[in-house]
């Protein structure tokens, strides 16, 4: 039977797999993947969505380039998924839209750094 993935993962001479958690799935994965080879494997898609018409994004150059992969990771919004390799229960959600730039709290967390 074909696989109905996506993605077909090749094989790998890993011994260590890690557990991540994407929109509260569990996935095991090589611990050497990135988040972004993670979802893609996984078939979960899409990724994020666009602020301004809420196009649908997923991972694209895989090398940090085109920020089609971003998600957020740990809570934090905005992160690189190929650019992040997979920690055990990292835990990984899709990006609806991006975060107001122009928040009072944003605008604050910058002057305080």
């Amino acid at each position: 039977m074909p696989n109905a993935l996506p993605f077909n993962r090749l094989e790998t001479n890993s011994d260590t797999w890690v557990t991540l958690y994407i929109e509260d799935q569990a996935i095991q994965v090589p611990a050497g993947d990135t988040v972004a080879a993670a979802i893609l494997s996984a078939g979960l898609l899409p990724s994020r969505t666009t602020s301004i018409s809420s196009s649908q994004r997923a991972p694209y150059c895989l090398m940090g380039v085109c920020f089609e992969c971003l998600v957020t990771i740990d809570g934090k919004e905005n992160s690189q998924a190929c650019m992040t390799q997979v920690q055990d229960g990292m835990r990984v959600s899709k990006q609806i839209q991006s975060p107001d730039l122009n928040a009072a709290d944003t605008r604050e967390a910058k002057h305080d750094k």
